[in-house]
């Protein structure tokens, strides 16, 4: 069968944590209108009778870094180019730009001339005679193993999308279980559903500053009794703790309400969940706190 990985990369905010999450009828990225919204790869993976395809949801590349948090978010992508048989170039139906330059120039300049699959994404925006144009643009920049126009948000194109990168990918061993479809622990996965609901409710700097950990998870034998999930939000400042917990707790009581609801449909069973808010400051700058976030210790 066909075996391999494909990364999914571009710049911030061009759909690719929601067109992993499409491919695999399951909600396993955060998504959210903001950029930057995801900050580690994702593995996600989908077998079916022919072929067992994972994919690496990335952060979005973009040129200035502020934070070590930002190193490692572009770390993270650079290491998921390396690591694929097949890379899925994602972008928005618009002219290249700086950041779209600078990575198809990482193509070039690779050793490794890997099967690159241009995937134009959000097509229901566009009226269909601006992609021709676009799609002229980027084949005289490089040359792609295909081009496919998809929306990621409506499900158009995603079957083309699958047979093509089965193509590209070799024959190979299944590399997990046929009824894996992540990598990544539960308590991480759970940590993302409540970090979207901030990114979705909070504006300017503050989900940026927001880490998410689940620190307890007890699922009781009986069946009839919820499951009790106690995480923390952790912000850098004091005032951003009083931002996150809101007038008389509201701001708070919202998103636990929210990712409660999201959290008991992927477990199928009823979840206490409890949320505490504390400040670290500058964990943006602390590496082994960013690993353990990745890692969902």
């Amino acid at each position: 069968m066909k075996v391999g990985f494909v990364a999914v990369i571009g710049r911030p905010n061009v759909g690719k944590s929601t067109l992993v999450n499409a491919l695999l009828k399951f909600k396993l990225s955060a998504v959210s209108p903001k950029p930057q919204t995801s900050r580690f790869k994702i593995i996600g993976i989908i077998t079916d009778e022919d072929a067992q395809i994972v994919l690496i949801d990335t952060p979005g590349i973009f040129q200035k870094s502020k934070y070590a948090l930002h190193d490692y978010m572009l770390k993270e992508a650079k290491t998921a180019m390396a690591e694929a048989d097949v890379i899925l170039f994602m972008v928005e139906p618009k002219p290249p730009g700086d950041i779209e330059e600078a990575i198809i120039n990482q193509f070039k300049q690779s050793p490794e001339k890997k099967p690159v699959i241009l995937v134009i994404n959000k097509i229901d925006t566009v009226h269909k005679n601006v992609l021709l144009p676009i799609i002229q643009q980027y084949s005289e920049m490089y040359d792609f193993a295909e081009v496919i126009p998809v929306s990621a948000l409506k499900g158009d194109g995603l079957d083309i999308l699958l047979e093509a990168i089965k193509k590209y990918l070799p024959e190979g061993v299944p590399f997990y279980p046929g009824d894996e479809i992540t990598d990544k622990p539960l308590r991480f996965i759970i940590a993302e559903i409540i970090r979207e609901r901030i990114f979705v409710h909070y504006r300017e700097e503050v989900p940026y500053s927001t880490a998410v950990k689940v620190e307890e998870f007890r699922e009781p034998e009986d069946p009839n009794k919820p499951i009790y999930i106690r995480a923390v939000i952790y912000v850098e400042r004091p005032s951003q703790k009083a931002i996150i917990i809101g007038r008389k707790g509201r701001a708070i009581k919202r998103i636990g309400i929210e990712a409660r609801k999201q959290i008991e449909a992927l477990l199928g069973r009823k979840v206490y969940l409890e949320l505490w808010v504390k400040v670290k400051k500058k964990w943006r700058e602390n590496l082994r706190f960013i690993r353990e976030l990745e890692l969902g210790l």
